[in-house]
């Protein structure tokens, strides 16, 4: 099996300009302009947080048609606000790695922005992972990383963690596919929410991202 790696986070909110306030406020630098996605109808803005990874604020795009189908990572739901809701594992062999549990990670699909292409897995219903805790996958088309590109703001990725009701099923998947990053799994009771934590250095200091 090919490893994977921590690609990028992946924060949603109820429109970008909000998802971008809420991540300045918190972490004390801006989200750069990132681009479009004409399939989905969304658009995002990046931060790097380092060579190879970067956080993603991502909505939908209000100048945009709906697409003919659910738009990925939930943001159709009418409660979207601004927080963590999921990650990328990057591989150089996504079919062997979704083959793993195609249930899970859902049909991989070409996508693009840009000049930039892909293919990912996207839950044909628009749903997370596991709730999010799960990744999505992801194999990059182009010959250099998006996030090498991006102006560096000084911010760097020091740890990732989820909380989940069936942790050994989330850390057996990552065991599965290869991670090679430190992804800490939690268990929590049936009666708690799934949920993530990413820990982020930044010039200010260390923050948490919920």
């Amino acid at each position: 099996m090919n490893p994977s790696h921590i690609d990028h986070l992946v924060f949603t909110a109820p429109s970008l300009e909000i998802g971008v306030n809420h991540i300045e406020a918190l972490l004390g630098v801006r989200p750069l302009p990132g681009g479009e996605h004409s399939r989905m109808g969304t658009h995002n803005a990046l931060l790097r947080l380092g060579e190879r990874i970067y956080l993603e604020v991502i909505a939908i795009n209000p100048n945009m048609a709906k697409p003919n189908r659910p738009r990925w990572f939930e943001l159709d739901r009418n409660d979207v606000t601004p927080r963590l809701a999921g990650w990328i594992a990057s591989t150089t062999d996504i079919r062997t790695a979704h083959g793993l549990r195609p249930e899970i990670f859902g049909p991989i699909e070409p996508m693009s922005r840009g000049d930039i292409h892909w293919l990912i897995s996207i839950p044909a219903d628009g749903s997370l992972p596991l709730g999010g805790i799960a990744p999505t996958l992801l194999e990059w088309q182009v010959d250099y990383h998006p996030a090498s590109r991006l102006q560096d703001q000084g911010c760097s990725l020091i740890g990732l963690e989820g909380f989940h009701e069936n942790a050994d099923e989330v850390s057996a998947l990552l065991a599965d596919i290869n991670l090679q990053d430190e992804v800490l799994i939690h268990p929590i009771t049936k009666l708690g929410q799934a949920h993530l934590v990413a820990r982020i250095m930044t010039p200010s200091g260390a923050r948490v991202l919920r």
